[in-house]
């Protein structure tokens, strides 16, 4: 059991990956800005979790921008004048529209790269230094290796991808590394770290109280057909009809998130119990599925 604080929590993946934890027994505090999630998400976390007696000490919510130095520092020191220190984050915060990141890069390179070394200056200060990081197999770009395995090169095509590839830069820059002729730390860092890349998110928990439900008009293709089965858009456009697949139509990796919440619980897990050390992981089926095949 540890007290987690859970960056992004409120968002899609992050609301999941909640459900997972609170169920291990551990202990969440979600700090969210809402700026692509609802508040509405916050009780139906607690109303899903099987614990029925979730209380403040259990589960609470720190509304506000992980860019906000302040602000984290208030809650680092709550809960250490409490003596309930904050063990470890999971990080989800950050812009993730690779549209949009073509279009306002500034703004992922400030919210993304910014946000996590605001993130780490503090968690450095108050000694927690066990990071699970949000990442995401964009940074491949187009691999030729199918499936693709962690030590594919890294050439991410659109700023994106370039952020979460220099967050991952950072994170193991600060990651704890052994001389290799003394076998002892060289850094007094001592980081326990996870980064998770994943592929393509989809689907929700099986009660349907939550899922993917994004503002505006979706990026995603999953909530795109969704979003036209109730009437909600129009028509589905599909982009081309000769790539060298099964039937034309891009294919693509989906994971389920309840999957990819239970794969961010592991990797937590594992921390827990390790020496200081640097996760890199994939988190998908390594299967293919076209867009008719989804459709």
């Amino acid at each position: 059991m540890a007290r987690l604080l859970i960056v992004g929590g409120a968002g899609f993946i992050g609301s999941h990956t909640c459900i997972c934890l609170l169920n291990s027994n551990h202990k969440i505090i979600i700090l969210d800005n809402f700026s692509n999630s609802s508040p509405l998400v916050i009780d139906k976390i607690k109303r899903l979790a099987k614990n029925p007696n979730i209380n403040d000490d259990i589960f609470s919510l720190k509304e506000g921008d992980v860019r906000d130095k302040n602000f984290l520092e208030n809650i680092f020191q709550e809960f250490t004048n409490k003596n309930k220190p904050i063990q470890g984050v999971i990080h989800f915060a950050g812009l993730k529209s690779v549209k949009d990141s073509i279009t306002n890069p500034t703004s992922y390179w400030d919210t993304n790269v910014n946000g996590t070394l605001t993130l780490i200056k503090v968690m450095t200060k108050y000694n927690c230094k066990l990071m699970v990081f949000s990442s995401s197999a964009t940074i491949y770009g187009s691999s030729d290796m199918v499936p693709i395995p962690e030590n594919a090169p890294i050439k991410p095509l659109n700023p994106y991808g370039n952020t979460k590839a220099a967050i991952e830069k950072l994170l193991s820059d600060i990651a704890c590394c052994y001389d290799s002729q003394s076998k002892r730390s060289n850094s007094d860092s001592c980081w326990r770290i996870a980064c998770l890349r994943y592929f393509n998110p989809v689907g929700a928990h099986p009660s349907g109280v939550i899922g993917e439900d994004p503002k505006g008009i979706p990026n995603n293709l999953f909530p795109y057909i969704n979003q036209v089965a109730i009437g909600k858009l129009k028509f589905l456009k599909i982009f081309g009809n000769n790539w060298p697949t099964i039937d034309g139509t891009g294919v693509r990796d989906y994971i389920h998130v309840m999957d990819l919440a239970e794969g961010h619980c592991a990797a937590l897990e594992r921390l827990l119990i390790s020496k200081p050390q640097l996760l890199t992981l994939n988190l998908g089926t390594g299967k293919g599925t076209s867009v008719m095949q989804v459709l």
